[in-house]
């Protein structure tokens, strides 16, 4: 997440060290023994102060790498040290200019006066990163939710395509007229892969192992309409099954192989999914299609999406002239958040 700047407006941080300024100084308006002279050399020197801090504040905590809903008290004891620094430096100056002053009273009273004023600014600057850094969290979770909503509204869109439905039944259809022993098996697997999509569409993360009884569903349904103009090859290693994914994302880009390549029986589409270096890896053979389907990308934009806000890495897409490979980062339980 960003983290957004804090800025104050250079009017307020005027205005309200003029006002401190002119605040320190009405103790002496009390007084009886008045000095204009005192008066305005110490609400210079208080007003003087209070802008340095303000910027001095403002600047410390623009650069802290992390931001912590919370005080930093090392931080806080240095702006401290700053400060005391600082105003100690200004009371030398009040002392050469209002040199009848003793020193040493005047020196501990700006001294109390500087820590309260750098307080304020620390504590009031604080106050308003914490709300900073609260919005921009809204915001992000928002997003989040926003994004999320959107992936599983295409997702649904995807899985009660028409078309595939369409082409599912009339693939039923004609094993029904000419008695195919897998009839009743094509049944079966359509089903599962429509209880599939109903279980896991409000799911953030399911099994590997579960996502590949989809891919065998759905693979299935679609060898009975090409016969052996598919073939497809799984070399997962066992360990790679208990990694998570996104529901329904590598059956996504198996489709996206069929949907996007020529599939015959005299030209197989051959697909493979396996992993490599921390990635799944699902990979098919290029024979472009005479006629090109369109396609929005939205599914594929999706993939990318959610695994931006799983596990803030992005997915590897990778084609040449033979081979189109998309490489799915592996998520593991103590990643997702």
């Amino acid at each position: 997440m960003q983290q957004q700047k804090i800025k104050i407006s250079p009017a307020i941080i005027w205005i309200s060290s003029v006002f401190l300024g002119i605040l320190s100084s009405v103790p002496q308006l009390a007084s009886h023994e008045f000095n204009w002279k005192e008066a305005i050399v110490n609400s210079a020197i208080t007003a003087a102060f209070s802008i340095i801090m303000w910027y001095i504040n403002i600047y410390m905590l623009n650069r802290a790498g992390k931001r912590r809903q919370s005080i930093s008290y090392s931080r806080l004891l240095m702006v401290l040290v700053f400060g005391m620094v600082i105003m100690f430096g200004l009371a030398w100056i009040q002392q050469l200019i209002l040199s009848h002053i003793n020193f040493g009273p005047v020196m501990l009273m700006v001294e109390v006066r500087g820590i309260l004023i750098n307080l304020v600014c620390y504590m009031f600057l604080t106050l308003l990163q914490n709300n900073y850094t609260g919005q921009q969290v809204e915001l992000e979770l928002e997003k989040v939710k926003s994004d999320n909503l959107g992936a599983q509204y295409e997702l649904l869109k995807q899985q009660i395509n028409p078309h595939f439905l369409f082409n599912s039944l009339n693939t039923l259809k004609s094993m029904a007229e000419t008695h195919d022993e897998e009839t009743i098996d094509f049944i079966v697997k359509l089903s599962d892969f429509y209880r599939f999509t109903l279980e896991s569409r409000k799911l953030d993360l399911i099994s590997i192992q579960e996502e590949m009884k989809i891919v065998d569903a759905y693979l299935f349904l679609q060898k009975a309409r090409f016969g052996k103009g598919i073939i497809f090859t799984q070399e997962l290693d066992k360990k790679i099954f208990q990694t998570l994914v996104p529901p329904f994302t590598i059956q996504l880009l198996v489709e996206n192989c069929i949907k996007h390549n020529i599939v015959s029986q005299s030209k197989p589409l051959h697909i493979k999914i396996y992993n490599s270096d921390n990635h799944i890896i699902i990979q098919n053979l290029i024979q472009h299609k005479t006629i090109r389907e369109d396609s929005l990308g939205v599914g594929l934009e999706n993939i990318k999406m959610r695994y931006k806000h799983l596990l803030e890495q992005d997915i590897i897409i990778y084609s040449d002239e033979k081979i189109f490979q998309i490489k799915l980062p592996l998520i593991h339980e103590y990643h997702h958040h």
